[in-house]
């Protein structure tokens, strides 16, 4: 495992770090057992991996808990994430970045979590009813006060970056970055490295069509997340993403690694950090081996022909 540092904190984290968001299983991802959740963790853990991602909508807390009973006594081991922002209003998901929702929020986390701060604290996705300066304003506030160590943004423009780091120190931002998803990215990375932030990607294999292990579009449930969030399933958003996973296996069986490893790399040879989801803990053994490989520019440019999905 590779390791980087955290903006400007000093903290050292693997560069491959662990998404939880399919641990949440339920409607977004199909049942997950704890035993299953407890493992990938720990495995995750034995590959070097110390930084892990998690949000209380994954599974309406149940990412959480589940992290929370699988970090007992490994607490110390890792850089724990979390996030602030989205709730559950009955089956609708709101946005709620206002100062006693986020109060309420990450109290919430803490007790599922089983722990008392979080090292890195995210804003999910900025909340169109409150200016993003108030909802920096009240985590500065919540970092000040002992309960999380760091501050992050996700799903933002380089533009709402640029906004919040006039109102406190952000340590990183977290957007979707893959082969399929990459001219979004750009403009956000070239400012975060000229400003010493980190930039974090999620969604490296899209859904899970750039590991290659589908050959025809998949049936899946309008709910899952595969085809609401990622939308790689139907028409022609399938067709590109095929394409692309055909590419990643030729490189793949040339390095003699996982499909999974080769999109993990391409993806940090600009992101500082990628963040790979797992449901077993076979998915986390291919995951880490992004870490190690390293794609040339000749590897990097035949990856890329391709125009990106939208």
């Amino acid at each position: 495992m590779r390791f980087c540092t955290l903006g400007k904190s000093g903290e050292k984290a693997s560069v491959v770090g662990l998404g939880t968001w399919p641990l949440g299983g339920g409607y977004d991802w199909g049942p997950v057992s704890e035993n299953d959740a407890v493992s990938v963790v720990h495995e995750a853990l034995a590959q070097g991996i110390n930084l892990i991602d998690t949000a209380p909508i994954y599974g309406n807390g149940n990412s959480e808990l589940l992290l929370g009973k699988a970090l007992v006594n490994k607490r110390s081991q890792v850089i724990l994430a979390s996030k602030c922002g989205l709730v559950k209003n009955g089956s609708w998901t709101d946005h709620d970045l206002s100062p006693s929702s986020i109060q309420a929020q990450l109290n919430d986390s803490l007790l599922r979590l089983k722990t008392d701060y979080l090292d890195l604290y995210f804003i999910h996705y900025p909340d169109p009813k409150i200016p993003l300066a108030d909802a920096v304003g009240e985590l500065e506030r919540l970092r000040t006060a002992g309960k999380i160590r760091m501050i992050g943004l996700c799903n933002v423009s380089a533009e709402q970056v640029a906004q919040a780091a006039k109102e406190a120190e952000i340590t990183c931002v977290q957007n979707e970055y893959s082969l399929l998803h990459q001219a979004a990215g750009e403009k956000v990375i070239g400012f975060c490295a000229a400003h010493q932030i980190s930039f974090m990607g999620y969604g490296t294999l899209c859904g899970g069509i750039l590991s290659g292990k589908y050959k025809k579009e998949p049936n899946f449930r309008r709910a899952d997340a595969r085809n609401y969030f990622y939308k790689i399933a139907r028409g022609t958003a399938f067709e590109q993403g095929l394409k692309i996973a055909t590419r990643i296996q030729k490189i793949a069986k040339q390095k003699n690694c996982p499909s999974a490893a080769v999109a993990g790399a391409w993806a940090l040879n600009k992101a500082n950090f990628i963040l790979c989801g797992a449901k077993n803990v076979q998915q986390v053994g291919q995951n880490v081996q992004a870490a190690d490989i390293i794609l040339s520019p000749a590897e990097i440019a035949f990856l890329e022909q391709t125009n990106e999905c939208n």
